[in-house]
């Protein structure tokens, strides 16, 4: 069976193939923003011609997408209507008492000035739920119609419906839904009881609105994608990244957008706990630097943590859907260096993007980039990039170093281009630290997996500033958020409120709801496809003390639901409180607020196959010496050294480098650092420890 990954990024889309043979064929492309589906279907055939076969021996289609994220970010998803509860018209506008400045009464709130709905298009219609599920007032249908046609006459292209406590009873919505259809079939409709089954106005509101802000778009882009692969003879469908860390078919995304807000960015950290573990390493950190942009993961035991769903936000809205943790900063190979009016040297977060892009690539940029700062450090050479498949000049990096930063700053273009990689390089390495040190895990007991095209030219330095033992800079780097879409399955994770005590449980409650969640995430299986021997379930419990304002996700037994199993769960949150907030309260009985089911529909996943062995002496894969730019020990000055360079491909297991060096190969560069030595291990992976290690 041959399978493909696409991971569509702000400068380049990456792509792999992988057959059962073990056969793996990898292409890098530019980005097309306007469309991306025009980059994506160009580069399949690319890759395809690669293969030596046709683009219809393609059985699996994997893809991670940052359209979603972008809509939001830049504020141009669709005009939504919301229609409500009498007297929650403004609850979008209150959200919570929480503020960017806590003690100012003057400050723009940036979820009020950018409105997902305008005021004009929340909509209050009669009708009222408890939170038991009972209606307590009918819903006024006449008024429903009503406004459904005044959204209707004011263009809106999506219609948001939230009702007060829909999560237990959503009766009301999707009653409003089958009036929609007859009053307004054309438009896209998203409901809270569907979008966010759980309590908490504000969150649920917020998320259904964002899954309508989105979706009209995030379903047009992912239906052309769908239809040119099937009209292309690619697979059966198109399976997306979701926020969680597993896989959706183009129907469940086109049904649930807002599923794949951090679709682009959790595929790197998938792909770097496969690699670490292939390697022997477990316990990764995630470094995915690309052109636009620098993703960072944590994975202790190559194991993905997940956002606290009030944490879990996309820009300035809340989007309550599970997300893995993984943090984005403006740092990658386009990252724009400056030196602004008051004479402080910047780099990042603005990017030169793939148009017009570094100085040196002769597209129009103008700017000096880390790009520009690293060709003329001597580790990307000028026939390096893509193999001598893309132009490089040299000259106009230099030109655009000197201009803007090394004469304002009066110093030499040496450690002009030295500055910018090293400020980049901080952004990265507080970056880590905030997500490793900060929550209570250590650097040193991690190994750094150096992804993206520039990621293993900054692993070394950021290796050496956190104490992190080894970097593992996979075989084939660039592509590894594409290769993680290859190494997990099909998830749908489906919530809903309890609100039960562990000290008094209705324990008929939680079976029946439970029963139920597990019903439809195997139904939503089965639609997609999947057999019913390739499906499993996971269950998961939000717990709190009483009187705590928070929840923590606590894995749940399987099993019959009785008192035993709430007792068990119970036990499972006073360890996980304990060793999230080093305090236990085993006398104290535990809320169970949220249960979860999570369907898994297993998928088959890429493995990483061994290399042909060799001896320790690299000698034979060295291509070429440059000379480059190095320094000892902080904080000594720049040296230029003469580097070896060795091609990537001619590297065979068991082979050790000392550095100063470099290593090339079609989507990325590896930079060796003086103080490295580098050994590549059984499966192709270039293993980077310190030499006095």
């Amino acid at each position: 069976m041959k399978r493909i990954g696409v991971d569509v990024g702000g400068t380049f889309t990456d792509l792999i193939l992988w057959d059962d043979a073990g056969q793996v064929v990898v292409h890098k492309t530019p980005s097309t923003p306007a469309d991306p589906s025009v980059g994506t279907m160009e580069g399949i055939g690319v890759l395809a011609e690669r293969a030596g076969i046709p683009v219809s021996d393609i059985e699996m289609f994997f893809h991670g997408t940052t359209v979603a994220t972008n809509i939001v970010l830049e504020h141009n998803g669709a005009d939504v209507g919301m229609i409500t509860t009498d007297g929650f018209r403004d609850l979008l506008h209150i959200a919570r008492k929480k503020r960017p400045l806590n003690y100012s009464n003057h400050q723009d709130l940036p979820w009020q000035k950018w409105q997902l709905v305008r005021r004009r298009n929340r909509r209050t219609v009669t009708e009222r739920i408890d939170a038991t599920g009972t209606v307590l007032t009918p819903l006024d249908e006449d008024q429903v119609r009503e406004q459904v046609r005044l959204l209707r006459e004011r263009g809106v292209g999506a219609i948001a419906v939230c009702f007060l406590h829909a999560y237990r009873n959503p009766v009301h919505e999707e009653r409003v839904r089958a009036i929609i259809a007859e009053e307004f079939p054309e438009v896209f409709v998203s409901l809270s009881s569907q979008v966010a089954p759980q309590y908490r106005e504000y969150e649920r509101f917020s998320t259904t609105a964002l899954n309508a802000f989105i979706g009209p778009k995030v379903s047009t882009y992912v239906t052309n994608l769908a239809d040119s692969a099937r009209a292309a003879g690619i697979g059966e469908d198109v399976h997306l990244m979701t926020s969680a860390g597993g896989l959706a078919t183009a129907r469940s995304a086109c049904e649930a957008p807002v599923s794949l807000l951090t679709s682009g960015v959790i595929a790197g950290l998938l792909g770097g706990c496969a690699i670490g573990r292939a390697s022997g390493y477990p316990s990764v950190i995630t470094l995915d630097v690309g052109g636009t942009s620098a993703d960072v993961g944590v994975a202790p035991d190559g194991k993905l943590r997940m956002k606290h769903l009030l944490d879990t936000r996309i820009g300035d809205y809340h989007a309550m859907v599970p997300m893995a943790e993984v943090d984005t900063i403006g740092a990658g190979g386009g990252s724009v260096a400056s030196v602004d009016e008051g004479g402080m040297f910047r780099v990042g977060p603005r990017s030169a993007g793939a148009v017009p892009g570094p100085a040196c690539y002769d597209r129009g940029g103008t700017e000096p980039t880390s790009t520009d700062a690293m060709v003329l450090m001597g580790w990307l050479r000028e026939d390096s990039f893509l193999s001598g498949n893309m132009t490089v000049r040299p000259e106009l990096a230099r030109a655009a170093v000197d201009t803007h930063i090394a004469q304002p700053l009066d110093t030499s273009l040496d450690r002009a281009a030295m500055g910018i990689f090293k400020i980049l390089a901080y952004s990265m390495t507080e970056a880590i630290s905030l997500h490793s040190v900060r929550k209570g895990y250590d650097p040193r007991d991690f190994s750094l997996v150096a992804e993206g095209g520039a990621g293993p030219l900054f692993a070394w330095h950021i290796a050496e500033q956190l104490g992190i033992p080894r970097v593992i800079v996979p075989r084939h780097p660039g592509i590894a958020s594409a290769m993680g879409l290859l190494t997990t399955d099909l998830r749908y994770e489906i919530p809903t409120t309890v609100w039960t005590s562990s000290a008094a449980p209705d324990v008929d409650l939680i079976a029946t709801q439970m029963k139920r969640l597990e019903e439809e995430a195997r139904s939503q299986l089965r639609a997609d496809g999947v057999d019913d021997e390739h499906i499993s379930m996971e269950r998961s419990v939000d717990c709190r003390y009483m009187g705590q304002g928070y929840e923590l996700r606590v894995p749940a037994p399987d099993g019959e639901i009785d008192e035993g199993w709430v007792a068990a769960t119970a036990a499972a949150f006073h360890d996980v409180h304990g060793r999230t907030y080093s305090q236990r309260f085993e006398d104290k009985p535990v809320h169970l607020v949220n249960i979860r089911v999570t369907g898994v529909g297993a998928v088959p996943h890429i493995i990483i196959g061994e290399i042909e062995t060799g001896g320790e002496d690299a000698g034979p894969a060295i291509k070429a010496t440059t000379r480059a730019l190095f320094w000892r020990e902080e904080p000594s000055a720049p040296e230029w050294f003469e580097t070896p360079v060795y091609d990537r491909a001619l590297l065979r297991a068991g082979n050790r480098i000392s550095g100063p060096a470099i290593v090339e190969q079609f989507d990325s560069t590896t930079v060796i650092g003086i103080n490295q030595q580098a050994t590549v291990d059984a499966v192709g992976h270039i293993i980077m420890e310190r030499k006095s290690a």
